[in-house]
């Protein structure tokens, strides 16, 4: 049995919604225009990395140098392309299991927190109808440093104030395990097991984590 937690933080995308999707075919778009061949395994490299890196990692596909004002534009174009998607969301994108589980931390009296990178995280929450689930956010928008940098998940922890080791993170990236275990904090990894190396466990899809034996 695992000690009882007081915090639950959630990545947002692959692990509430699906909108991986949605950043594979808006970068997908930025690629086309500069005659980058861009997969979806190459879309899997930009899962929890901010959009700056994203760009970067998504150039050296191509091998093209742009300056930092280029570079900017082309980010600022890709979210517009992917802001457009993301509106259309509604509850019937929520991943399985979700809703569940926030209902349950809901009845226990748990906290619970976003932290994800994504600056259109208060965006997506809107458009899914669970913002009132969560305590607090942290992306984007308050934090400096991308994942593996555990300062999301740190963040998240001081706004809904419950100590560090005391939390367990739920990610669906690489970076992210390993941002939650810089934090000192039990991860939980949704997906594949060797796709998330570090994690304290996993599971395919929310629906199969039982609550009680962490909460």
């Amino acid at each position: 049995m695992h000690k009882k937690y007081k915090a639950a933080l959630f990545d947002l995308d692959g692990v509430l919604v699906d909108t991986a999707k949605y950043h594979f075919l808006a970068w997908n778009q930025i690629a086309k225009s500069l005659g980058i061949t861009f997969t979806e395994e190459d879309n899997e490299r930009l899962k929890g990395v901010s959009r700056m890196e994203s760009l970067d990692i998504l150039l050296s596909l191509g091998s093209v140098i742009l300056t930092n004002e280029e570079k900017v534009e082309l980010a600022d174009k890709k979210n517009k392309i992917y802001v457009e998607y993301i509106l259309k969301l509604d509850e019937k994108d929520i991943l399985p299991g979700v809703l569940l589980l926030l209902e349950e931390l809901k009845e226990k009296g748990i906290r619970t927190a976003i932290g994800s990178a994504s600056k259109n995280t208060p965006v997506i929450i809107e458009r899914l109808g669970i913002k009132k689930y969560f305590q607090a956010i942290s992306d984007g928008n308050i934090i400096s440093k991308a994942k593996p940098d555990p300062e999301v998940f740190i963040k998240a922890a001081e706004m809904i104030n419950i100590e560090q080791k005391e939390c367990v993170v739920f990610e669906d990236a690489k970076a992210g395990i390993q941002a939650a275990k810089r934090a000192g904090m039990y991860a939980v990894g949704v997906g594949r097991k060797e796709d998330l190396p570090g994690a304290d466990r996993w599971v395919s899809t929310l629906l199969e984590l039982d609550s009680n034996q962490l909460f």
